[in-house]
């Protein structure tokens, strides 16, 4: 094993309810009535990145809406939230970085969100995680296709040198774990709060806590 690839800011820490509430307070800030509820919210969440839940949401509405405007207000008002609550990462995300570290193993991350929520996400780790652990670090940015689509991936295997056999990845969602599977390589099913009764099947191990089994 040369190398684990976290596939998102959501395998790190739990934000999954604190995006949802984001949704909402910027739907209200565009004069919207929308209100996104759990059950809402984790039907949305099959369908990757935040622009595109919204335009599938208003088209199913029958309405057309300034999607792009709508998620950068939601993530200006996530990033906010986000900075002013001590959270902290996910159960055993700690242990994996120092055996990593131990063992000489990198670390990508290989998400495909906004470089905005990237930097937020390591301003709320301050301490804990920090960026020059990791090897790779995606953002939306870098590739045309989103996940379930594997370019992520294969950008992350080019720059860290790796071919598919070398690593495992984590996902905290089925469309995510997809991408890394359509890519060869090896996903470890790691749920969060609007994910865990997904059909992992297709995952090397479903865990909800992460330990170093995932090297094995």
């Amino acid at each position: 094993m040369k190398a684990v690839l976290f596939g998102s800011i959501g395998t790190l820490i739990e934000t999954s309810d604190i995006q949802r509430k984001s949704f909402n307070l910027a739907f209200k800030k565009e004069g919207l009535d929308w209100y996104w509820g759990r059950k809402t919210y984790s039907k949305l969440l099959k369908k990757s990145g935040g622009i595109e839940r919204i335009e599938g949401f208003a088209k199913q509405n029958g309405m057309k809406i300034n999607a792009k405007k709508i998620w950068k207000n939601k993530t200006d008002i996530f990033n906010k939230i986000i900075l002013s609550n001590n959270i902290g990462a996910r159960r055993g995300v700690l242990k994996i970085f120092k055996y990593a570290k131990k063992n000489n193993i990198d670390i990508g991350l290989v998400s495909s969100t906004s470089e905005k929520n990237i930097n937020t996400l390591f301003k709320a780790l301050s301490g804990q995680i920090y960026r020059e652990e990791f090897s790779f670090i995606g953002n939306r940015n870098l590739v045309s296709k989103p996940k379930p689509y594997p370019d992520i991936y294969f950008k992350a295997l080019e720059i860290m040198n790796l071919d598919k056999t070398d690593c495992v990845a984590i996902e905290d969602s089925i469309e995510s774990a997809e991408s890394a599977i359509k890519a060869g390589i090896q996903c470890i099913a790691f749920p969060g709060i609007y994910h865990s009764d997904e059909n992992f099947d297709t995952c090397k191990l479903k865990l909800n806590k992460l330990d170093i089994s995932i090297f094995k």
